[in-house]
C-alpha cells in the first residue's frame, strides 16, 4: 500500500481568523504531533500558551480547542507532523478495519496502554489508535482524515467495504472544481464513526498546487463573507473559540 498517502485532517472550527493565525504565524504550516522547533519558538514569541508535558514536548490549543504536541527539534526531512491520533473503543476491531482492510502497517503496537501507530511508509504522518473506556463521543465538532490513493483503486475499495458490510458514508463520486482537475472520492466510517476520506492521488495532486497568494486570498475571503453580520442579523451566538 505504499502508493497511498495521508494527506490532511479537517477540523470544525468557529473563529476562523483566530484559527488561520495559529496554523500560520504558530506552527508555520502553510497549507497532531509536529516536530518543530520554531513552531515552539514561534508560539513563544506570540505568547501563545504552551504547557511542557515531558522533556522538550509541549502542549497547546488551537482555536476551537484542538490539542497539539510540538517537539523542540529541528525540522525532520520527512512530513513534520509526526501523527493524527484518534480515539477507539476497541482497539484490536480498530486494527482490523485499518490494517486488514484499509491496508495500514503497525509500526508500534502497546497492549497494555490500549494504543497501536499505523501507516502507510516510514516517511509519512502517521496514524495512531488509543484505545478509551466506553463509546468515543463525537460531540459535535468531529473532522475528517483524507487518505490518497491511485484513482483506479477507489472502485475496488468501495466494493471491499460493501462486502465487508462497513459504513460508506459517500459512494464513489466525482468533484467538479471549475478551471481545475475533477478528484473521485469516496467517504468511509471506521468501527468509531471516524470519517475517513480516499481521493484519487493524479487529480488531488493537481488540484492542491500551492498558490503563492493562498493566505492572501484565503484572508480576503474571510472578511468579504460578512459572517458577523449574518449572524448579527439572525441573532445568533457565534463560536469563538
Amino acid at each position: 500500500m505504499a502508493a497511498r498517502r495521508a494527506l490532511h485532517f479537517v477540523f470544525k472550527v468557529g473563529n476562523r481568523f483566530q484559527t488561520a493565525r495559529f496554523y500560520r504565524d504558530v506552527l508555520g504550516m502553510k497549507g497532531i504531533t509536529l516536530a518543530s522547533s520554531q513552531a515552539v519558538s514561534n508560539a513563544r514569541k506570540l505568547e501563545w500558551p504552551l504547557t511542557e508535558v515531558a522533556e522538550g514536548v509541549f502542549e497547546t490549543e488551537a482555536p476551537g480547542g484542538y490539542k497539539f504536541y510540538l517537539q523542540n527539534r529541528s525540522l525532520p526531512q520527512s512530513d513534520p507532523v509526526l501523527k493524527v491520533t484518534l480515539a477507539v473503543s476497541d482497539l484490536q476491531k480498530s486494527l482490523n478495519y485499518w490494517c486488514n482492510l484499509l491496508g495500514m502497517k503497525i509500526y508500534e503496537k502497546d497492549e497494555e496502554k490500549q494504543r497501536a501507530l499505523l501507516g502507510y511508509a516510514d516517511n509519512q504522518c502517521k496514524l495512531e489508535l488509543q484505545g478509551v473506556k466506553g463509546g468515543v463521543d463525537h460531540a459535535a465538532a468531529f473532522g475528517r482524515i483524507a487518505f490518497s490513493c491511485p484513482q483506479k483503486e477507489l472502485p475496488d475499495l468501495e466494493d471491499l467495504m460493501k462486502r465487508e458490510n462497513q459504513k460508506i458514508l459517500t459512494p464513489l463520486v466525482s468533484l467538479d472544481t471549475p478551471g481545475k482537475a475533477t478528484v473521485q472520492v469516496v467517504i468511509l466510517a471506521d468501527p468509531d464513526g471516524h470519517e475517513i476520506c480516499f481521493v484519487g492521488d493524479e487529480a488531488f495532486r493537481e488540484l492542491s498546487k500551492m498558490d503563492p497568494e493562498g493566505s492572501k486570498l484565503l484572508d480576503d475571503a474571510m472578511a468579504a463573507d460578512k459572517s458577523d453580520e449574518w449572524f448579527a442579523k439572525h441573532n445568533k451566538p457565534k463560536a469563538s473559540g
